[in-house]
């Protein structure tokens, strides 16, 4: 009785077992010749990651879909997909809303060298409830830069000068 569930099993897995290629031998390589493993780059295989930006409009082309945004660090032409939310003062907007000389802020994928695709875009100043979102993010980028700089450090020196 205890010999049935092994045969049971060694004939459930016999069809498996033959239906696996027959050899796993590797051909040798011939003298002289390397073979080195390639891995796929980790640009190949990393998905695109998320950027964000903020400038003015300098330029738009409805019919490429595209508007050019210029910021402190530099230029980059912006591509709008069917994908892409537009927001204006916090409703929803369209290519046609976007016009030179207007802020703007978003986030997009870099999808070659000088193009990028939104995924958001919001056209207009900052509002109100932006600004104070922001504000606790923005002290505690000045605390951590007061504390990294050398003159904020504890260990800095100072000159005793003794009265004469």
């Amino acid at each position: 009785m205890k010999k049935l569930p092994l045969t049971i099993a060694a004939f459930l897995a016999a069809p498996i077992l033959l239906s696996l290629p027959s050899g796993y031998a590797k051909p040798s390589p011939t003298p002289g010749a390397t073979t080195f493993a390639t891995a796929p780059s980790p640009a190949a295989t990393a998905r695109p990651r998320l950027i964000s930006f903020h400038g003015m409009v300098t330029s738009a082309d409805e019919k490429a879909k595209t508007f050019m945004v210029a910021s402190k660090e530099k230029s980059r032409s912006v591509r709008v997909t069917d994908k892409t939310m537009i927001t204006k003062l916090g409703l929803p907007a369209t290519m046609k809303d976007i016009v030179a000389n207007q802020e703007v802020r978003g986030t997009c994928y870099k999808i070659s060298d000088g193009l990028f695709d939104a995924k958001t875009l919001k056209l207009g100043p900052l509002t109100e409830a932006e600004k104070a979102a922001e504000d606790p993010h923005k002290e505690k980028r000045v605390e951590k830069k007061i504390g990294a700089s050398p003159a904020a450090s504890p260990t800095a020196s100072s000159s005793i000068v003794p009265k004469a």
